[in-house]
């Protein structure tokens, strides 16, 4: 995988997303990250990112048990102040974690966003 390639992404969330906190890509299998960014030198994103990969194993094990034969797409999380979107590759092999602040950011775009990316990253990570 092209290291170009994953900071190109990082920094267009970055440039794109309004109200851009941080961005990280993980793997789900081992927790390994790819690479993160962030605008704030007090918010970890490599931490936050494995906190949150176990968010995401617990609801694909969740989908799995329910016989729900359906993908995941993303998980939105909503606090006071920020929103936390983690969002699953086709493959489920790894995931973005994005955090950006609440009062700035559209959902909508910022989905749009990263879904434009997913793809192409899958691509890049294989």
């Amino acid at each position: 995988m092209s290291n170009d390639f994953l900071n190109v992404f990082l920094n267009e969330m970055k440039t794109n997303v309004n109200g851009f906190i941080a961005v990280a890509v993980t793997e789900i299998e081992s927790g390994l990250s790819f690479g993160n960014l962030t605008v704030d030198p007090g918010f970890d994103p490599e931490l936050a990112a494995a906190y949150n990969l176990e968010v995401v194993k617990a609801k694909l094990n969740a989908v799995k048990a329910l016989n729900l034969n359906q993908d995941i797409e993303d998980i939105l999380i909503t606090l006071s102040n920020q929103i936390h979107i983690i969002d699953i590759s086709p493959n489920k092999k790894f995931m973005i974690y994005l955090a950006a602040d609440a009062s700035k950011a559209n959902l909508g775009m910022t989905r749009a966003i990263l879904r434009k990316h997913k793809l192409d990253l899958e691509k890049n990570l294989a």
